[in-house]
């Protein structure tokens, strides 16, 4: 059974892997920090980063970023 501590720590990792998605969509496109965070709030990939219980939110920004990319690509 997971423990407070364990939702604390995902509450963390997950608002860590948010801010650190909205800075690369800014640093990739240019576009402002409202549109970079409608973008990310807005993915596909969202709903599965939040659920703690598929545990995703414990890869790398970088990988998130990726997968959010591809997700985007196939949603198009």
């Amino acid at each position: 059974m997971k423990g407070e501590n364990h939702q604390q720590i995902a509450t963390h990792l997950i608002d860590y892997a948010l801010s650190e998605l909205v800075k690369y969509v800014i640093e990739d496109t240019g576009c402002s920090i409202e549109q970079a965070m409608e973008r990310v709030y807005n993915s596909p990939l969202m709903p599965s980063l939040q659920d703690e219980e598929n545990d995703l939110y414990i890869q790398s920004p970088a990988y998130l970023y990726e997968l959010m990319s591809e997700c985007e690509k196939t949603q198009a």
